[in-house]
C-alpha cells in the first residue's frame, strides 16, 4: 500500500513573517545562521517575537554541513532554555541542526514537552523546510550522513522573499540548480508517483523561467519569490519520492572537497542523465518507456527544449543543463572547481564510488549502479 502525505504547513506572500506574531505566549528557542545574526536579518524573527511576548532566545553556533560535535552543543543549549516551539533561519546547515537538535533532544529526555519546528530558509536551494531529512557530517571519515524520520520534517515554513533577495549570484547559481537536481531526481525516481512527479513538474517550470532571472537580476523579485516557491515544491517532490545516484555522488564529493553541494549536483547531473538513459553520442533510438527516459523527456517538454524523439529529448536536457553551467559562471567539472589536484581527485575515486552507491539517496535512482559504475562517472567528472 502507497501513500502520500503533506508536510509541512507553508506560509508565503508579502505578509508571510507576520506567522511569528501568533506565537503569543510561546517559548522560541530561535536556531539561525551566524550570518543571519550579523548581518541583522535575524531581527525580521525577533522583533515579531517580541511584539508578541514569546520568551525567546538565539543558538547561532551553525556551521555548514553541521557535524556531529555542533549538534550537540545545540541539544546542551536547547537542555538549558527549554521551550515549546523552535523556529530555525537560515540555509540548508541551520535548518538540518535545528531538526536534529529537537529529534536528538526528544531522544536524550522521551519527558521534555514536544516542540514544534517552524522553518525560514534564507537560500532558495535545499528544501530542508519541506522534508523529512538531515545531513550531519562525521568530520573524521569525511562523509556526510544524511538521516531520516519522518519525525524531522518542519511542522511549518515561511517562505519570505526579503530573505533571499541579496543572494549573490554564484549562490544563486548553486542553490538554483540545486532546486533542478532535486525536481529532476524525484520526477525519474523509482519510488515516485503521480502526486510526488506534480510537485516535481511545476518545480522543473518555475526554474526553467525564473532561475536565469534570478542569477541576472537580483532586484527581480518575482523571479526571486518564484524560485523560493521552487525550492519547497522540489523538497516536497523528493520527500515523497526520494532522490537518486546523483545526489549520492554529490554527497561523497561534497563531503571530500568540501564543494558546495549544488554546484556539485549540478557538475555531475549530465553525466548521471547519461548513464540512467543511456543516451550518448553514438545513441540513435532508445527505449522510451523506461522510467528515466520518460521522466527526463518530461522534463525536457517542461523546459520547452525540442523533443523530436526520446533521444533528441535527452540530449536536448542535458545541452540545457551545460548551457545553464556555461551562462551562470558554474564549473563543467572537478578540474575547473579549483578544489584539488588531479592526483588528489583520482587517489580519492575509489572511496567516493564506494560512499556514493552506499548512499540512502541512490537507491531511489532508475537506474541500479555498480561501484565501477560510479567509478567511471567521477573519471568523466574530472
Amino acid at each position: 500500500m502507497n501513500s502520500f502525505h503533506i508536510q509541512p504547513q507553508v506560509f508565503f506572500g508579502d505578509d508571510a513573517m507576520d506567522r511569528l506574531l501568533e506565537l503569543k505566549g510561546r517559548r522560541v528557542f530561535v536556531v539561525a545562521d551566524p550570518f543571519v545574526v550579523k548581518s541583522g536579518a535575524i531581527a525580521l524573527v525577533t522583533d515579531r517575537l517580541a511584539r508578541c511576548g514569546a520568551e525567546h532566545t538565539v543558538y547561532s553556533e551553525v556551521v555548514p554541513d553541521p557535524p556531529i560535535e555542533s549538534v550537540a552543543q545545540g541539544v546542551v543549549a536547547l537542555g538549558g532554555f527549554g521551550g515549546d516551539t523552535m523556529v530555525a533561519i537560515g540555509g540548508g546547515s541551520a535548518i538540518d541542526s535545528a531538526k536534529l537538535i529537537r529529534e536528538f533532544r526528544k531522544r536524550i529526555d522521551p519527558s521534555a514537552p514536544a516542540m514544534r519546528l517552524i522553518a525560514i530558509p534564507t537560500t532558495s536551494g535545499t528544501g530542508s523546510e519541506a522534508t523529512n531529512v538531515a545531513v550531519v557530517a562525521d568530520t573524521q571519515a569525511q562523509v556526510k550522513i544524511p538521516l531520516m524520520s519522518d519525525d524531522l520534517t518542519p511542522d511549518e515554513a515561511i517562505l519570505a522573499v526579503e530573505l533571499v533577495k541579496s543572494v549573490p549570484p554564484p549562490l544563486t547559481a548553486d542553490t538554483g540548480m540545486d532546486v533542478f537536481t532535486h525536481a529532476l531526481e524525484a520526477i525519474v525516481s523509482r519510488a515516485g508517483s503521480d502526486f510526488s512527479a506534480s510537485f516535481a513538474a511545476r518545480a522543473i517550470e518555475i526554474v526553467g523561467t525564473y532561475l536565469l532571472r534570478s542569477y541576472h537580476d537580483a532586484g527581480d523579485l518575482e523571479a526571486r519569490s518564484r524560485m523560493h516557491n521552487a525550492s519547497c515544491l522540489a523538497g516536497m517532490a523528493f520527500n515523497a519520492s526520494s532522490l537518486g545516484l546523483n545526489h549520492g555522488m554529490a554527497h561523497a564529493l561534497g563531503a571530500r572537497f568540501h564543494l558546495p553541494h549544488g554546484r556539485a549536483n549540478a557538475m555531475i547531473l549530465p553525466h548521471v542523465i547519461g548513464f540512467n538513459s543511456g543516451v550518448c553520442a553514438q545513441t540513435r533510438e532508445c527505449a522510451s518507456g523506461c522510467r528515466a527516459v520518460s521522466g527526463y523527456v518530461a522534463a525536457a517538454r517542461l523546459l520547452g527544449l525540442q523533443t523530436l524523439d526520446a533521444v533528441t529529448a535527452v540530449r536536448a536536457l542535458v545541452r540545457w543543463v551545460e548551457f545553464m553551467l556555461a551562462e551562470m559562471g558554474m564549473p563543467k567539472g572537478v578540474s575547473q572547481a579549483g578544489v584539488c589536484s588531479e592526483s588528489e581527485y583520482r587517489a580519492a575515486i575509489p572511496a567516493m564510488a564506494d560512499a556514493a552507491v552506499a548512499d540512502h539517496c541512490t537507491a531511489g535512482n532508475p537506474r541500479d549502479a555498480t561501484v565501477d559504475d560510479v567509478r567511471r562517472l567521477y573519471e568523466a567528472l574530472w
